[in-house]
């Protein structure tokens, strides 16, 4: 699928016009502070070349799940935070609502290569609603149509979806032009030799991608509490580690037709409980009434050694090997996270999806510039992965 893009449009159909652009700025936000930001960073090219280009920028964009209007999801902090990184002559706009007559007046105000941020989008049922009036309303802000927001394609909201329909021109931002190239590079025709790296704790979220990307695939490795229910599935005690049983059967299936290329954990690091300092190593089964929160430092290496050792082809990693967050549980995410950054810097193509393992990354000391992308999708990755509609994309100009 070839999208058209902002950079398809010539320039002067940008000068002096409103320009509508879903971000994704839901960011962690604590007493006034942004603290993971890198959702915002990834929209600054987009935001900067429509401004470079003379248009007024509007920007829409969710923050967590409020049921109305709450001031502690309000978006002023984003626009400070996106304001220090611009570091621009030019101030962020930020308007207490995101439609409306107000909202109109503050446009009609601006001028050419401005920027305003609007209220959180979601204080209106309307917008996941997807309600008519409320997608009229964003739609007569703006003049042309931009998604820069590839983690919200999925739904069928009013920002999304209902109101950009509404726009004659309905384009692409960088951020989710670059998403698309690469995830429909891994779904349709990965590079050789091409490996999984699975973790996290839901498998459920994970098997439409899996059935998708498992016949591609060269190698599945499989990490984190998502381990569990396939060690359970191979007749390993697994103790008190969570299992999904309800996806049990499917698991033994995919351990059926692509056994030979899955590698699990040989050994574990388990404890009573998250909080329990004194976890041991064991090998092979675990004990009844532990938990796994990590692989051991074995098949640590192992992992490692199977992904440092790439100097071509494609990974993709998604979920964390274990608790990571807690230090004891730390090790095999961290190796993992490292074996990635080895493996770009030898030629490999590397692509990290979900909030957690961005995270993970960050802890191992790796940089975003040490992987060849980083998805900003989380759910919305696994599902284009799996090949499910994709609403916000769907509904844009292609080539």
């Amino acid at each position: 699928m070839k999208l058209k893009t902002i950079s398809d449009l010539e320039d002067r159909n940008y000068a002096a016009k409103a320009v509508l652009i879903r971000v994704d700025f839901n960011v962690s936000v604590n007493n006034g502070s942004v603290g993971e930001d890198y959702r915002i960073r990834m929209s600054i090219p987009t935001i900067e070349y429509l401004t470079k280009r003379g248009a007024k920028v509007i920007l829409a964009s969710h923050l967590g799940r409020p049921s109305g209007p709450d001031a502690n999801l309000s978006l002023a902090p984003v626009a400070r935070r996106l304001s220090e990184i611009l570091r621009s002559s030019t101030s962020i706009r930020f308007v207490k609502d995101c439609v409306g007559d107000s909202v109109k007046k503050e446009i009609a105000n601006m001028s050419s290569g401005q920027i305003m941020l609007l209220e959180n989008l979601r204080f209106y049922q309307g917008e996941e609603a997807n309600s008519p009036e409320f997608c009229k309303q964003l739609a007569s802000l703006a003049e042309i149509y931009v998604n820069d927001a590839f983690s919200t394609s999925h739904r069928k909201h009013a920002s999304t979806y209902g109101a950009a329909k509404m726009f004659d021109k309905r384009l692409a931002g960088f951020n989710l032009a670059k998403e698309v190239e690469y995830l429909s590079m891994m779904k349709e025709n990965p590079i050789k030799p091409f490996t999984l790296v699975i973790g996290g704790a839901k498998i459920k979220d994970k098997i439409g991608a899996l059935e998708h990307l498992l016949p591609k695939a060269d190698r599945a490795i499989v990490g984190g509490a998502a381990a569990y229910t396939f060690l359970k599935a191979k007749g390993i005690r697994t103790g008190n580690s969570p299992i999904d049983h309800e996806h049990l059967s499917w698991v033994t299936r995919a351990l059926s037709s692509f056994g030979d290329k899955i590698m699990l954990p040989t050994d574990h690091v388990v404890a009573h409980s998250p909080k329990d300092n004194s976890a041991v190593l064991v090998k092979g089964d675990i004990p009844d009434g532990m938990s796994g929160f990590d692989i051991g430092n074995e098949t640590a290496e192992q992992y490692s050694a199977e992904l440092g050792s790439k100097g071509s082809g494609m990974i993709f990693w998604n979920g964390p090997m274990g608790l990571f967050e807690v230090g004891l549980f730390a090790n095999g995410t961290v190796n993992i996270a490292r074996s990635m950054a080895l493996a770009f810097w030898r030629g490999s193509k590397t692509l990290i999806g979900g909030g957690d393992t961005l995270e993970a990354i960050k802890r191992a000391g790796v940089s975003e510039g040490e992987v060849s992308h980083v998805s900003t999708g989380g759910g919305a990755t696994l599902r284009y992965l799996a090949g499910d509609e994709m609403p916000g994309i769907l509904v844009l100009d292609k080539k």
